[in-house]
């Protein structure tokens, strides 16, 4: 490690690791709850093992960044429908006073902020090791895996690498950031050794990272490959057929691997604390997109009655469809993103090279050497009113050109959204706000929801620049 690195990491380690007092205040709470939960099982009739989870068990937990998991140990006997909503049951009384906010993964949870602190109230079932019945069972395995083998030293280079995640947005497991999990962190740091280890293995990454730190598949490298196909394969020590770094997006991965090479060389506090976004003023904003020569198109839309996870499921899932959509009528997207608050503004954001395309287009016939192909082409073209010229050979093939359906993207997604969009793959829960309302803005007209809303100013900002906020000049 070059000696501008340690400094900057020593620098970062004394600031997001806790102090005395920040540590006795979050175990305190973290028991405090506990007794709360265990209580609240007990007047509903629940028979539960209640125990505190995750980062704050495992003493991994970044200052002044406290996420305290309680998870609730269920009998195997209650039905899978149920366990989500005896757990919100259980949650809700539990931190009654607070503020609260229903979560789903697998199932409903419970998240609560108990005197500023982020609390995650989870069930699961009280499973043996390898009979799973859902997800969240094999926590307290992950808890006591990790508590046995990582060593003192290496808490502060899982801390160091979760904090440099964060700044470089790849940390969290949840479907809108689909980054790295706390224990995906501590596994890599088991592996690894160190920080600077970890992010010299990625930084060397082509193809394929794969760790299996138990040895379940020690030569028997082909089949883990057919079992676990992903770009990064993380086998989990406790179920060996699970792969820990499946949530991990492949754009996410893209950024730790470039992210990674860019600090080695040149070390910098700024990948932990990247600054903050200064969104431009509305008139900087419109002159921006004006310089451009590129059309920016928003799909602006209201309230999603779900929960962040399924919301953002749900955006990814009618982005990804509706950029298809777009592609399938010949517009060129550059780049497209979803964007939401999460309570009452969501949008799709698409950049065209250009929104506006010739009325006619070009539609190829067969080659000349396909005989039958080419006179059924002729049959169908050669007396069509439709047809604007042609048909006529080009390049040793029959051609026609064809009025285009769409020549204005305002035009086409207005039309195809009218009715929900469900035709054009639009996942189900927004269909329904769509149905009932949606506005297409292109480029300036975006600007009322700019000047509205702070953190939709932030995220267009990056957007537009588009260069990661850790990324300098070399």
């Amino acid at each position: 490690m070059s000696k501008r690195m340690e400094d900057v990491c020593n620098t970062v380690l004394e600031k997001v690791t806790p102090k005395k007092r920040e540590r006795m205040n979050i175990e305190a709470l973290g028991r405090k709850l506990e007794r709360k939960v265990a209580a609240a099982c007990r007047e509903f009739g629940v028979e539960a093992e209640v125990r505190v989870e995750g980062s704050v068990a495992k003493d991994t937990w970044l200052s002044r960044e406290p996420d305290i998991d309680i998870f609730m140990r269920l009998p195997t006997s209650i039905p899978r429908m149920s366990l989500g909503e005896i757990a919100l049951k259980v949650a809700r009384k539990a931190t009654k006073g607070s503020r609260q906010v229903e979560r789903f993964a697998e199932h409903p949870y419970l998240e609560a902020f108990v005197n500023g602190v982020r609390v995650n109230i989870v069930p699961c079932y009280k499973a043996k090791s390898g009979e799973w019945l859902s997800a969240t069972d094999r926590t307290p395995f992950h808890t006591d895996y990790i508590k046995k083998r990582l060593a003192e030293r290496m808490k502060g280079d899982v801390r160091l690498l979760k904090k440099f995640l964060k700044g470089i947005d790849a940390y969290g497991a949840e479907i809108k950031v689909g980054g790295f999990s706390g224990y995906l962190c501590e596994l890599l740091t088991l592996h690894y050794k160190s920080f600077a280890n970890v992010l010299k293995a990625f930084a060397r990454h082509k193809r394929r990272i794969a760790v299996d730190i138990e040895g379940y598949y020690e030569e028997r490298e082909r089949e883990l490959q057919l079992l676990f196909k992903e770009p990064l394969a993380i086998i989990d020590p406790v179920d060996r057929g699970r792969n820990v770094a499946s949530a991990v997006q492949a754009q996410k991965l893209f950024t730790f691997v470039a992210a990674s090479r860019a600090f080695l060389k040149y070390p910098s506090e700024d990948f932990f604390y990247p600054k903050k976004i200064v969104p431009l003023s509305e008139d900087k904003l419109k002159r921006e997109l004006a310089k451009r020569g590129l059309t920016l198109v928003f799909v602006v839309f209201g309230k999603v009655d779900a929960v962040p996870d399924v919301l953002w499921g749900q955006l990814y899932k009618s982005q990804r469809s509706l950029q298809k959509l777009i592609e399938l009528n010949d517009f060129k997207v550059l780049r497209s993103q979803a964007w939401s608050d999460e309570k009452s503004l969501n949008m799709f954001i698409f950049e065209l090279e250009e929104f506006r395309l010739p009325n006619v287009k070009k539609h190829l016939g067969p080659p000349l050497e396909k005989e039958d192909e080419c006179e059924n082409f002729l049959k169908k073209y050669i007396n069509d009113p439709i047809v604007t010229s042609g048909p006529f050979i080009s390049d040793g093939r029959w051609v026609v050109e064809l009025p285009r359906k769409f020549a204005d993207a305002r035009v086409m997604l207005s039309e195809k959204l009218r009715d929900g969009g469900r035709n054009a793959g639009v996942a189900e829960q927004i269909s329904h706000v769509l149905r009932k309302e949606f506005k297409v803005c292109v480029d300036e007209e975006i600007a009322a929801a700019y000047r509205r809303n702070q953190e939709f100013a932030k995220f267009l900002t990056g957007f537009l620049r588009g260069k990661p906020r850790w990324l300098k000049a070399c």
